[in-house]
């Protein structure tokens, strides 16, 4: 499993808030809600995207937006479009809409049917874990990926399972908005213009690369600098200076938080103990995984715990 893998872990569509909504011009939609992450596609048209603080950002038929959580915003045919509809959490939605199938919002601003009609998906992801908050803080709050999964046609595929009721439906629904967020995101990170993280750069890097994923796939391991030079063929004073110019900090640094960030979900997400979490995270006893976890977090693992919050 490499970085983004991993920390994609904890963002599903799991039983996510989903819509298809088909209106004709004019119209907005306005947004209320506190999920960590939502996404916003048009399917057929263009449309814009507007949050509260910030310029309008088109987005072009087949483009997808992601907004984090705490940014209010308006998705609309023209910025100067009137509101007529407000959605909140727990699908709640008032103004003029009316259900039309499990999945989708009919604005009744104009007849069924109306030759102008366009259709836009949103969908809110839940986010659960450490791992994901890292991901989540290297992106900006409001940001347009240009068509991401143009050659994989999976925005129409979710308009068409949104439109009709068959078994397995939910399930179909969740997995291909989990493709679309990972197209999505590695499309964003691939761009040179955008504030791409240190550790995704340095994946695609033929000596950090593969030592960042040998610690991902075995981060229990009892690594050493120079086991990990060995292990990618370079000498350990080299990969050393190469991996710290790369990822920003020194090889057993990243891996210390890359053990408590796995530590911190495993306490908050499962009832392992905290010697049978140490083991997992490389730590012979829970007495030297504890002085660790609270060096790095700030409080001790059983009071993570405390915290958990549910899956």
């Amino acid at each position: 499993m490499d970085a983004l893998g991993d920390l994609l872990r904890g963002i599903r569509a799991n039983g996510a808030m989903v819509c298809r909504s088909i209106a004709a011009p004019p119209w907005a939609l306005r947004f209320e809600i506190t999920t960590p992450l939502t996404l916003v596609c048009g399917v057929t048209d263009d449309a814009w995207l507007i949050p509260d603080e910030g310029e309008p950002m088109l987005l072009r038929r087949g483009d997808v937006g992601l907004v984090r959580e705490g940014v209010r915003f308006v998705l609309a045919d023209d910025p100067a479009s009137k509101v007529g509809v407000v959605i909140r959490d727990e699908d709640e939605c008032i103004g003029e809409v009316e259900m039309d199938g499990k999945h989708t919002w009919r604005f009744s601003n104009r007849p069924s049917g109306d030759a102008n009609e366009m259709v836009m998906l949103t969908a809110a992801y839940q986010v659960r874990g450490d791992l994901s908050d890292r991901l989540l803080s290297a992106l900006p709050e409001v940001f347009v990926i240009t068509n991401p999964d143009e050659d994989c046609p999976t925005m129409e595929l979710l308009a068409l399972e949104l439109g009709r009721d068959r078994p397995g439906q939910e399930i179909a629904i969740d997995r291909l908005l989990d493709l679309i967020l990972v197209l999505a995101l590695r499309d964003w990170f691939d761009r040179p213009d955008s504030a791409t993280p240190a550790w995704y750069v340095a994946l695609g890097d033929p000596v950090v690369g593969p030592a960042l994923r040998a610690l991902h796939d075995d981060p229990a391991r009892a690594w050493t600098v120079e086991g990990l030079a060995r292990h990618v063929g370079v000498s350990r004073a080299g990969f050393a200076r190469r991996f710290a110019d790369l990822v920003g900090e020194p090889p057993l640094t990243y891996l210390t938080g890359w053990r408590m960030a796995l530590a911190a979900d495993l306490l908050r997400r499962t009832d392992a103990s905290v010697a049978s979490v140490a083991r997992q995270v490389g730590y012979a006893d829970s007495f030297a995984f504890s002085t660790a976890f609270k060096r790095v977090r700030g409080i001790r693992p059983s009071q993570h715990r405390t915290t958990r919050i549910a899956v």
